[in-house]
């Protein structure tokens, strides 16, 4: 934990001065507010994955990378948080949406699965904590393996089995 630790720190340090401090701050409540099972990692950017111990079939696009749940990212205009909870469960997403019209002055900047913060005194951190709290590793894998077992399976499948 403590090379993870200091490799956040890295990517931090490395950030423009103005973006350090409110992206220490959201990595904190984040690493504050997750569930039992979830692990902190360092990749391109801080991420909060499910360990390959608990779930070793890993993301299913590349199956020896843990399944990530949420990260933090640095962009040109923003501070992005990467949810992947709110591109899956429409009740979670339902939930954020209407917490950030009642928390937040700002309008809701949002893509599918991700928040942009483009107004670094106006992040929700004790809502971004809520949101983190809100699903458990085992919720987690529930939705992702119902969102799997519901794509289109490949054409190469389909032949195998009208064989």
């Amino acid at each position: 934990m403590k090379d993870i630790d200091t490799a956040i720190a890295g990517y931090i340090a490395g950030l423009p001065v103005e973006r350090q401090e409110p992206v220490r701050k959201l990595c904190k409540t984040i690493r504050d507010n997750l569930p039992t099972g979830f692990k902190q990692v360092m990749g391109a950017s801080p991420a909060y994955v499910v360990p390959l111990e608990r779930f070793p079939a890993g993301y299913h696009c590349t199956p020896n990378t843990p399944l990530a749940l949420m990260s933090v990212v640095s962009q040109k205009n923003c501070i992005t948080l990467h949810h992947f909870g709110l591109y899956m469960n429409p009740a979670l997403l339902r939930w954020f949406t209407e917490q950030c019209a009642q928390q937040v002055s700002t309008r809701l900047d949002m893509g599918k699965g991700c928040v942009r913060f483009k107004k670094m005194d106006q992040i929700p951190y004790k809502l971004s904590g809520e949101l983190v709290a809100k699903i458990t590793v085992e919720q987690y894998l529930d939705f992702y393996q119902k969102v799997l077992g519901t794509r289109a399976k490949p054409a190469s499948e389909k032949a195998k089995k009208s064989r």
